[in-house]
C-alpha cells in the first residue's frame, strides 16, 4: 500500500526474539532504490521484560512520521509515561488511516479490555 502511495508510514513491532514475520526482505530492495526510508530501533526493556523491536518504514519526504511514531513509542517504552488512548489516535494517523478507522480500531481495543 505504501509503493501505490495510499499509506505514508509501516511499522511492525514485536519483542526481540519472537518476531514471528517481519517483511523485511519485502521492503531492502525499495529501501535500497530509495524508494522507502527505513529506521529500526530497539526499545530497552524494563526490568524483568524483554527489549521491543520496531522497523519503521516511510516515503521520501514522510521521515517525520517515522520521527513522531518513534517519538510516542520512546517515551511508552521507556516509561516515561503510560500508554495513553491519544497514542493510539496519533499512531493511527501517522500510518495514514482514516478517522472512521482509527475509531474502529479503539472500538475494538475497548470491547477487548472490557471483556479481559
Amino acid at each position: 500500500m505504501m509503493l501505490a502511495g495510499l499509506k505514508p508510514l509501516a511499522m511492525f513491532c514485536d519483542v526481540v526474539g519472537e518476531c514471528h514475520h517481519f517483511p523485511e526482505d519485502e521492503f531492502i530492495p525499495h529501501v535500497a532504490s530509495g524508494t522507502l526510508v527505513m529506521r529500526e530501533e530497539i526499545y530497552a526493556a524494563v526490568p524483568g521484560e524483554r527489549p521491543v523491536r520496531c522497523i519503521y518504514y516511510a516515503r521520501p519526504g514522510e521521515e517525520w512520521r517515522i520521527e513522531a511514531a518513534h517519538a510516542i513509542k520512546s517515551a511508552v517504552y521507556s516509561l516515561s509515561r503510560p500508554w495513553a488512548e491519544s497514542d493510539d489516535i496519533e499512531l493511527g494517523r501517522l500510518l495514514g488511516y482514516s478517522e472512521w478507522e482509527i475509531q474502529a480500531f479503539l472500538d475494538r481495543v475497548r470491547s477487548f479490555r472490557t471483556s479481559a
